[in-house]
């Protein structure tokens, strides 16, 4: 069987700056919160491989750009740093990193790749995070600055803006399961560093408004459907309800519709952590909703009404806990649920619940450990998995397009192997490997020969 997409469909690939960029001599790159926890914990890395190189994109982007070319990459997101623009907390421009996001600008434009830029991804300034990060309210004012200045610098060039990439996930990781840094647990203060990033987006939006550039602007979530088991009670029922107010619609509903869910202000009330907010705040972001959502889909939750009593610290495990079933499909290396179906659940949720807003799939892919493992006598991973996860995926995307869902492309994670936060190399997702052992040469893999008759094809086989 074969399922078609519209010949406008866009056919990328997803990154981001901190995760391929690394540094260079000379660059001006200002500490972000990954390079000061790798000086201060290193052993927390996997592998003691720490932010510095990445993959090297500083110093070989346009050999990977080409890569990506060939790969069948129409379009493709990255993040702008924010400690590579803008060297203090006065806002003094770094035009070294001016000049090197204007040069990838060059070399996208040169092979035919649209350029999609998002301003965060998980990448705090230190000089900010010093002084709270998004627990201060000053931190959000200075993001739209900062975000006013990357539309004056490249607005003429990109049309597509992302204000944020996963903003659930700086709070999970950062102030809740300890993760990302600060690595705390203290869901109040994490409860108004979510408020104040939701505000920043906000204000980011209403700059670019204000900019009259041409182009669209939105926000990337990871949207994680939370089901429960075909026989759940009320209490089962009454948990999942918990899981997608806390993970999903806590920046969905501001985002998309102006507004935060009334149930999600009452359960942090309940638990006395919900910010003050002030009028002023509250119309910036009813009146500042974006223009469209990046998806980033992974995996489920299974969710089920806890067992036993929660003790501990408050953290969302209080409310849930998940369940595994028989015959669960599973991707090892990283211990997720492969379950595709989902991803026809969220195109009908945003089409039903969330007036049909465009989107987009920002992030799907399948991590590997050890793919060496599947190297060929040539050097080429044989990766048949990966295709198999995407192939799977795009059917049951496909069908929540052909239902009317307004899907408007499909970005892997990533299109080369890229370093993964506390993770480093541990999981592979590229379609293009990275040989970090030699330098960070590029072989592509044998999905990426699949993955361009896909784009080229704008059709997906059995």
């Amino acid at each position: 069987m074969e399922y078609l997409f519209g010949e406008n469909f866009m056919w990328g690939g997803a990154s981001s700056g901190p995760q391929s960029e690394g540094r260079y001599e000379g660059d001006g790159k200002m500490p972000s919160v990954w390079d000061y926890w790798y000086e201060t914990e290193p052993g927390r890395f996997f592998g003691g491989v720490g932010p510095e190189p990445a993959a090297d994109f500083c110093h070989n982007y346009k050999n990977i750009i080409a890569a990506m070319k060939e790969a069948g990459i129409t379009s493709y997101r990255t993040s702008l740093q924010w400690s590579r623009l803008i060297k203090d907390r006065e806002g003094t421009v770094n035009e070294e990193g001016v000049r090197f996001y204007q040069a990838v600008l060059d070399e996208l434009e040169a092979q035919g790749i649209e350029p999609m830029f998002c301003l965060f991804h998980f990448d705090m300034p230190m000089y900010w995070m010093e002084k709270g990060g998004f627990e201060n309210r000053e931190t959000a004012e200075a993001f739209a600055d900062y975000a006013e200045m990357c539309f004056g610098l490249f607005g003429d060039r990109v049309k597509y803006w992302m204000t944020f990439n996963e903003p659930i996930v700086v709070i999970e990781g950062g102030y809740l399961s300890g993760f990302h840094y600060p690595a705390i647990c203290d869901a109040k203060r994490g409860a108004l560093a979510a408020y104040h990033m939701q505000l920043a987006s906000s204000m980011a939006i209403e700059r670019f408004r204000r900019s009259e550039k041409e182009g669209k602007i939105g926000i990337i979530l990871n949207l994680t459907p939370s089901y429960c088991r075909e026989e759940a009670g009320t209490e089962d029922r009454k948990a999942a309800e918990i899981t997608d107010l806390l993970f999903n619609r806590s920046f969905l509903d501001p985002s998309v519709k102006g507004e935060y869910p009334k149930a999600l202000k009452e359960l942090l009330r309940s638990e006395g952590i919900l910010p003050k907010a002030s009028e002023e705040d509250l119309r910036v972001i009813h009146s500042n909703t974006v223009d469209f959502l990046g998806v980033n889909y992974y995996h489920p939750r299974r969710v089920a009404a806890r067992s036993t009593a929660w003790e501990g610290p408050l953290m969302p495990e209080k409310y849930y806990e998940e369940y595994t079933f028989e015959g669960m499909k599973m991707n090892t290396s990283r211990g997720w649920e492969i379950y595709e179906k989902a991803l026809y659940d969220i195109a009908v949720n945003i089409r039903d619940q969330y007036g049909n807003i465009p989107w987009y799939v920002s992030e799907n892919g399948m991590g590997v450990q050890e793919e060496e493992r599947f190297l060929d006598k040539n050097g080429v991973v044989e990766d048949d998995y990966r295709i198999a996860f995407i192939r799977d995926h795009l059917k049951w995307l496909h069908k929540g397009i052909t239902e009317g869902s307004n899907c408007f492309g499909y970005h892997l994670w990533c299109p080369f192997d890229c370093w993964s936060w506390i993770n480093a190399y541990k999981n592979r997702y590229g379609l293009i490997r990275v040989d970090t052992e030699d330098g960070c040469s590029l072989q592509p893999k044998r999905s990426a020969a699949w993955f361009k008759q896909v784009s080229s094809s704008h059709k997906v086989s059995d």
